[in-house]
């Protein structure tokens, strides 16, 4: 069985967290050109109010100029993974998986289905349904009056089957910082979490503990 060895980065500077997932890519990447064991690491942590826009994203679903965002303390990073644009702040987790796939399996479609597993199976734990939707990754809320709502965005970058980045499962997340952007770039979706969806607050260590378990099994890893 795999090792995965797991850290808790606490409230870190998404600028930061990038500099070291990108460390821990190259270190990983370094080791397997040299045929040497590689070590994959499980990282979780919560960010300062941010908005991150992928590659294939557009500017334009920003809908705060520079100056406004520089008046709300919000920064704003065009990144390096898929997927179009997102907000990460206080009381959402995020979990930056930087795994060599040669040691699981190298597909990346396969990779993100098991990412999304992960996710269902904790919202399972609260008593709701997630679902997945055809041509949008992540995983999804039904709702009578808006069809579906975002409870978790995922985006992911691989160099060599290393990934990098990953998924932000809203837990007590302050939504409002969503109006300010079309999320994941489609346009008439609504964003939940999972204190809006079971009128309380949530504690996020039980959260962390059940996605630890998950990720275990789906990954087939120790942790």
């Amino acid at each position: 069985m795999n090792t995965v060895f797991f850290k808790n980065l606490g409230i870190i500077n998404f600028k930061d967290a990038w500099s070291l997932q990108e460390s821990i890519l190259g270190s990983i990447i370094e080791k397997k050109r040299k045929k040497e064991k590689t070590k994959s690491q499980l990282l979780f942590c919560q960010h300062p109010h941010v908005y991150t826009l992928g590659k294939s994203g557009k500017k334009e679903h920003l809908l705060l100029k520079d100056s406004e965002l520089n008046s709300e303390g919000i920064d704003f990073y065009k990144i390096n993974r898929g997927g179009d644009i997102t907000y990460h702040g206080p009381g959402q987790l995020v979990v930056y998986p930087v795994l060599d796939l040669d040691c699981f399996f190298t597909d990346i479609h396969r990779y993100l289905r098991c990412l999304e597993e992960v996710a269902l199976r904790v919202l399972s734990c609260y008593g709701l349904d997630g679902v997945r939707l055809d041509g949008s990754t992540g995983v999804w809320l039904k709702n009578n009056q808006v069809g579906y709502k975002k409870i978790c965005a995922m985006g992911v970058r691989a160099s060599r089957w290393v990934t990098m980045h990953g998924f932000a499962l809203n837990i007590n997340t302050d939504l409002s910082y969503f109006d300010y952007i079309v999320p994941c770039g489609i346009k008439g979706k609504k964003v939940t979490s999972l204190s809006k969806e079971l009128n309380k607050q949530v504690d996020p260590e039980i959260v962390k503990a059940s996605l630890l378990k998950y990720f275990s099994e789906i990954f087939e890893v120790e942790i």
